[in-house]
């Protein structure tokens, strides 16, 4: 079988409305058993319930919850079993290093991908999206020019390559160390997901559903930035960098790094 699709949320999904979110999750669950992983969490509380009654009348299957106390679990066959017949995985917020960190190179991340690459749904939120990509971005101040020193990346898991993703993005501001984390490494997307605001990718092209925008950072024309030779307290300088907005129904092809238009919106019942 092929890949299944990817859904990556910028957070705070709507759960009471439309949820045009949680619907396009459910239906491409068609029916079938959905496990939320909430280990971005320190205190995972309430996240479970609160995606039981979101998902509740939208057609999904069984929700069963996934949390790990520490990386030993993921070796546990009673946690490994909780995937068992599972059509789809969704990532909660919380912190993005808890997931690659407790999750990276084990017997339970290879049980996602197993899911993922047999045709089921991968999908995650805040923190859950950040961890898509291969290098994720950990930390970085929000709502000011980036500075060359304020940046954190870590590695991710790589369900995406060749992207970098953050989330919450015009509501905190994070253009700045999206375009920073980009005059890194020229050769990534940046992906900057807003609020209740999602990519669903199917191979080299995703279209954008919600009530927000998605901002994709193409670095591959710059001709100058100051990254390497800049103190770490300068403000970022970069040319010629390319800047896409994209809203719901909008396409893109992450092969060719172009745009596309979709012939129709996303709504509710699609």
């Amino acid at each position: 079988m092929s890949e299944g699709p990817l859904i990556i949320i910028g957070g705070h999904e709507d759960k009471t409305g439309d949820r045009v979110i949680l619907r396009a999750v459910a239906k491409a669950l068609r029916g079938g058993k959905l496990v939320v992983a909430t280990l971005a969490s320190h205190k995972p509380e309430g996240y479970f319930d609160g995606y039981r009654k979101a998902f509740a009348d939208l057609g999904a299957g069984e929700l069963v919850e996934l949390y790990l106390e520490d990386r030993a679990q993921a070796q546990d066959p009673e946690k490994l079993r909780l995937l068992e017949g599972a059509a789809g995985v969704f990532f909660s917020g919380g912190d993005q290093l808890r997931i690659s960190s407790q999750i990276g190179d084990t017997p339970l991340e290879q049980r996602i991908r197993d899911i993922w690459r047999g045709g089921g749904v991968l999908a995650g939120t805040s923190a859950g999206a950040s961890v898509m990509s291969d290098t994720m971005l950990v930390r970085g101040a929000s709502a000011e020019s980036y500075r060359i020193g304020d940046l954190h990346m870590a590695p991710g898991l790589g369900v995406v390559r060749d992207v970098i993703i953050d989330q919450h993005f015009a509501e905190r501001g994070r253009i700045g160390r999206l375009l920073g984390a980009v005059a890194h490494s020229p050769r990534v997307l940046g992906i900057g997901i807003d609020e209740d605001t999602a990519i669903r990718v199917d191979g080299d092209d995703f279209q954008v559903l919600g009530s927000g925008a998605v901002y994709v950072v193409d670095g591959e024309g710059v001709t100058q930035s100051n990254i390497a030779e800049g103190r770490s307290e300068c403000a970022l300088s970069i040319y010629d960098v390319r800047l896409h907005v994209l809203s719901s129904g909008d396409g893109f092809d992450l092969r060719r790094r172009r745009p596309h238009a979709q012939p129709a919106p996303v709504g509710p019942d699609r």
